[in-house]
């Protein structure tokens, strides 16, 4: 296959008919990026108003990547019910697809014990999902994706990319030639189904969920969030990251498409794999973390229902929590 032929989007197959909408009803979301604070307050509301946090983070859900992740403790999953942490094999590829219907199946059940469901977390894709609803598309194509590594490998991302632009410009502009991944299922959704993946997101635009009043981004001024990001990464390889990535490696021998490439575990597998040393390690991952939280800050600014929450100290959160208690507790 060349992905170069342009009548290469001849080619179609059956997909899935499941759609997911956007969340409706009591529920509530609590987001901002990582290293923002965001789990401290989640677990002051939740005590609060009797919520059940539903986890949106696309690495918390792998067993064993823990204080990467910065997982909650067992003691404080004891005292608030926390969903959709620790439910995939670090080793198997886990899907927006598959997150949401979890996130259904587990908000449903909340509701059902009377309780309220708390989304917490900060992974775009699936609180884009989760807010606009989700068109999964067709399943992942294989020999399609082999043929992509083959023409990276002797024509790279740049004509790759360039091939995007000629099946679907509108995915091409929003996508870095870089981000090889997403190019990849752009291309893998027009070969599969001749149409642009850009035209079967248009619901993205047309249907938000309902829940004014209760989407809740935090915002730290540019240097607090840097400052808490470094604090963290350096407190992570202190308290083992190397070595739970190394344990991750003994039990499972290859990590996930997603995991692999999670910052914070990609520069430990390139440490243990020699390329670079532990100080270096460290260094590129709080890098990697602040450009993480940038892209993070930027999509969510583009949110137009959330509700900024402006904090510069610790102390702000220590206080949020019970102050946003106060403000739903008409609704709860």
């Amino acid at each position: 296959m060349n992905l170069l032929d342009p009548f290469f989007l001849s080619h179609d197959t059956a997909e899935s008919s499941v759609r997911f909408g956007p969340i409706q009803g009591d529920a509530v979301v609590l987001t901002g990026p990582t290293a923002s604070g965001k789990s401290g307050v989640a677990m002051e509301l939740a005590q609060r108003i009797g919520g059940e946090i539903i986890s949106v983070d696309s690495i918390a859900v792998y067993r064993g990547m823990d204080i990467g992740t910065a997982k909650p403790s067992a003691a404080d999953r004891q005292r608030v019910p926390h969903h959709l942490i620790d439910v995939a094999c670090p080793s198997d590829d886990y899907s927006v697809a598959n997150y949401l219907t979890a996130a259904w199946k587990a908000m449903a059940e909340i509701r059902g014990r009377g309780r309220i469901p708390m989304f917490v977390g900060g992974t775009p894709m699936y609180l884009k999902g989760l807010l606009y609803g989700f068109d999964p598309g067709p399943a992942a194509d294989w020999d399609f994706r082999r043929a992509v590594e083959a023409d990276l490998a002797e024509h790279g991302p740049e004509s790759l990319h360039q091939r995007l632009w000629q099946v679907d410009p509108l995915s091409a502009h929003r996508l870095s030639p870089t981000d090889v991944r997403r190019v990849t299922r752009a291309l893998e959704v027009a070969y599969l189904t001749g149409r642009p993946l850009s035209h079967r997101q248009t619901q993205f635009d047309q249907t938000p969920c309902s829940l004014d009043g209760r989407l809740f981004v935090i915002h730290w001024p540019r240097a607090e969030l840097h400052n808490r990001i470094e604090q963290r990464v350096r407190a992570m390889f202190q308290t083992g990251l190397v070595d739970e990535v190394r344990g991750l490696i003994d039990r499972h021998g290859q990590l996930s498409r997603t995991a692999k490439i999670a910052v914070g575990y990609r520069e430990v597998l390139a440490m243990l794999e020699g390329k670079i040393d532990e100080p270096t390690a460290v260094e590129e991952v709080i890098a990697h973390t602040r450009q993480l939280a940038r892209r993070q800050e930027t999509w969510l600014r583009s949110l137009k229902s959330l509700e900024v929450l402006e904090v510069s100290q610790e102390q702000d959160l220590m206080v949020l929590g019970a102050a946003l208690a106060e403000r739903l507790e008409w609704f709860c």
